[in-house]
């Protein structure tokens, strides 16, 4: 069964922001993985989210489960992307 992908505002602002070849890709790659997330995802130590590589780029989000919904919270470089983490 497949997971439903909500994007916040945040990462679509982000999103907006990359080359719109990246920001494809990383649609794509989070539509891909909604069939089974957890294959695909690592969790973060110490917090109760996952991220998602994407080549350069990661996806922070946050899985739910009990009523198959994936939160994508935030995307970025992974330079910069871990340091409200």
């Amino acid at each position: 069964m497949k997971y439903k992908v909500k994007w916040t505002k945040t990462s679509l602002d982000q999103l907006k922001k990359l080359d719109r070849a990246i920001a494809e890709r990383i649609i794509d790659k989070v539509e891909k993985i909604s069939e089974k997330p957890f294959n695909f995802v690592k969790k973060l130590k110490q917090f109760n989210l996952f991220r998602l590589r994407v080549g350069d780029y990661r996806v922070i989000m946050s899985i739910e489960k009990e009523k198959m919904i994936i939160f994508v919270l935030e995307v970025g470089h992974r330079r910069f992307i871990y340091k409200n983490y």
